[in-house]
């Protein structure tokens, strides 16, 4: 059932949901229960997070919702000749590692919006992690489900493998290393990381194993306050971080899709599906044609998002015929997601990530940090906006999300702090969730729970059990190409939802495909 408060946090581990009520109720508010359930959460579930991921956040505070991007950059020494030869960019290795930014989110989020010192927040964390804490069961799930390419990395076996394979639900794990990085990452606002001890260590190891990162990487990483983007959906505004990441692809396809009416429909009828589904694919071809760090960016944003050619692109949709369809051309012109709130009246939409389930494979000896695999996301064609190089943001595939709905004296009202983790699921996952809400008035639960379809390549079609035979057949028929799922997985997704009541509580909702819970008081 959902759950109403007036204060509250909503994540994938019960735990570290846990660590962000606590400090809310030490007086903390919704920033600071985020970072705290943040730090714990890159503890408690290495394989979707941790010290050496990325992070974003949307954050709502008197009257405003603000964005940060704290996702990290090529390595200054990147070039397209490094990986001359190859086709596609690499899954592991250090070719794959942008500089990791979720230490310095954590840092960000504090100093601009936090009450409880910047220390207090990370004690959570590292209490469990030089105490122990006991594996959740999806997380040694995709612990022992990792590839075994990481068993032939050594630094990387030895943390997470000691016994040669992944822990069982309920065992007992000490990250002793992990809490000698927090306690420095506490007592020094995170400058250690960047500028400090930490910074060297993770210098040297790439300087010994082959790596280009260096001290001057981490020194020049910035966590940067953007302005986020939206569209109207319906009478709402949803709102992303702008590029480089893939929140565009999200409102690009609700963009398309309420040209189409299909409020009047069944919820779960077939013309609703394909008619999303195919917003969704229109969405993907432009997404991962122009989306790219902004400073590489050939197209602008707002000429994406411009009505008339959303409404063109709407013009595209065959409603009986599944389509693959190309991009356009506009004028010219392995994942955690939390969301806390507040009796204030603050909302946070928070996402971290290392990419592909555990990363790169890289571990900084003695540190705990297994850093991600971002760089995995470049382009290698010559010319496209998104292709690798020093300095620069790749793709990213991690989106927090956020509703609002205009007032009569033209300001917006805070709804929803949300989100949809998984890859390249998650933009999908957001427009599922959103017309659920909007287009049928579910309930933010029965929106999460409901089972969901993911577009893959071409015509495939992924399905979760709960669609009937009956829709599988007509969709079918009209085109797609369908791949039965065995169950509910985290592979289409995994979803947090705090929602804010007409009265000012809240209602929180969590994804049944993940270990978490909302909770609040």
């Amino acid at each position: 059932m959902p759950v109403l408060a007036a204060n509250m946090v909503a994540t994938s581990q019960p735990i570290a949901a846990q660590a962000g009520l606590r400090m809310l109720a030490m007086g903390g508010n919704a920033a600071d229960a985020a970072i705290a359930t943040a730090a714990t959460i890159a503890v408690l579930e290495p394989g979707s997070n941790g010290l050496g991921a990325d992070a974003f956040s949307l954050i709502w505070h008197e009257g405003k919702l603000h964005g940060l991007n704290a996702s990290g950059r090529a390595p200054k020494a990147m070039t397209p000749d490094r990986l001359k030869g190859q086709t596609t960019m690499p899954r592991f290795g250090w070719d794959t590692v942008t500089v990791p930014g979720a230490v310095s989110a954590w840092v960000a989020v504090s100093k601009k919006f936090g009450k409880l010192p910047f220390a207090k927040l990370l004690e959570p964390a590292i209490e469990y992690a030089q105490n122990g804490f006991p594996v959740a069961p999806q997380t040694a799930e995709l612990w022992r489900a990792a590839p075994t390419t990481y068993l032939n990395m050594p630094e990387f076996a030895q943390m997470f493998f000691p016994s040669g394979k992944g822990p069982d639900t309920g065992d007992r794990i000490i990250f002793a290393d992990h809490a000698k990085t927090l306690r420095l990452i506490a007592q020094t606002n995170g400058e250690a990381y960047y500028r400090g001890e930490i910074a060297r260590k993770i210098a040297a190891h790439s300087r010994e194993t082959g790596g280009l990162m260096t001290e001057e990487d981490l020194a020049s990483h910035t966590a940067d306050w953007v302005e986020p983007i939206s569209v109207d959906y319906r009478g709402h505004r949803v709102w992303e971080i702008p590029p480089n990441g893939q929140g565009l692809a999200a409102l690009l396809a609700l963009g398309i899709l309420r040209n189409r009416e299909i409020g009047s429909l069944q919820v779960d009828c077939p013309d609703v599906f394909h008619l999303q589904i195919e917003a969704m694919k229109l969405a993907f071809a432009d997404a991962h044609r122009y989306i790219a760090d902004p400073k590489w960016m050939t197209v602008d944003v707002a000429n994406l998002l411009d009505n008339k050619y959303l409404a063109d692109r709407a013009k595209l949709l065959d409603p009986s015929k599944a389509q693959d369809p190309n991009w356009g051309s506009p004028k010219p012109g392995g994942t955690i997601l939390l969301t806390a709130a507040d009796a204030s009246g603050m909302m946070v939409s928070f996402i971290q990530s290392n990419y592909e389930g555990f990363g790169s494979g890289i571990v900084i000896p003695r540190t705990g940090i297994h850093l991600q695999n971002r760089g995995s996301c470049f382009d290698l064609a010559p010319g496209h906006p998104n292709q690798i190089a020093g300095g620069k943001r790749p793709y990213h595939t991690i989106l927090p999300a956020f509703l609002t709905r205009p007032r009569d004296d033209g300001t917006q009202e805070p709804l929803m702090a949300f989100g949809v983790m998984g890859g390249y699921m998650q933009p999908q996952g957001h427009l599922q969730v959103i017309s659920r809400l909007i287009d049928f008035h579910q309930n933010p639960q029965a929106a999460l729970d409901a089972p969901r379809w993911q577009v893959t390549r071409e015509k495939k079609l992924a399905l979760e059990p709960g669609f009937s035979q009956a829709i599988c057949d007509e969709l079918q028929r009209r085109g797609h190409e369908i791949i039965r799922a065995e169950k509910q997985t985290v592979l289409f997704g995994g979803g947090q939802i705090i929602y804010r009541m007409p009265n000012g509580l809240y209602c929180g909702a969590s994804d049944l495909r993940r270990d978490g819970q909302a909770v609040g008081f």
